[in-house]
């Protein structure tokens, strides 16, 4: 892909059939993967190499140990934030490619820290249920993921 990619941020993820999910839209998309901090597994682990099936050579990966490190590494990056605590949806937003959006471990979200330190960067996904706290972490990235596609006109080339 010569274009400019998206980012995916997932910041100390939990669950490994979920990264791998994430990593395979990653490959399918043309869509940079960086994990973040903590991981609540091995990257060895094998389910998460099974959620990935054989696409984990069309997948970039990347570590950090911090936010703030992939943050110092692209100071000129867009990080999206996403939580259900922002008042904007995701689809309210003007997506760019090269832009970072971010989702944090599947039980506590994102840091209050860090969505109070950048509330002009926080976007939700709404939810219709008062019955629904929160959506699975791969359905979350695929729902905003393929939003910013469609913004930069990539779902139109296939």
């Amino acid at each position: 892909m010569t274009e400019t990619p998206f980012h995916i941020v997932l910041i100390e993820p939990e669950i490994p059939p979920n990264t791998g999910n994430i990593a395979r839209l990653c490959g399918a998309t043309g869509t940079l993967l960086h994990l973040v901090g903590k991981l609540g597994f091995s990257l060895d682990d094998r389910y998460l190499k099974r959620a990935g099936l054989d696409y984990w050579p069309a997948i970039d990966v990347r570590r950090w140990e911090s936010y703030a490190d992939l943050q110092q590494a692209f100071p000129q990056g867009r990080f999206w934030l996403t939580t259900k605590k922002a008042a904007r949806s995701y689809h309210e937003v003007s997506f760019q490619p090269g832009d970072f959006l971010v989702f944090g471990k599947e039980t506590q979200g994102l840091p209050d820290e860090l969505l109070a330190a950048h509330p002009e960067q926080c976007i939700r996904i709404p939810i219709f249920s008062p019955l629904v706290r929160s959506l699975n972490l791969s359905t979350a990235t695929g729902i905003v993921l393929y939003e910013a596609l469609r913004q930069a006109g990539r779902l139109d080339e296939h």
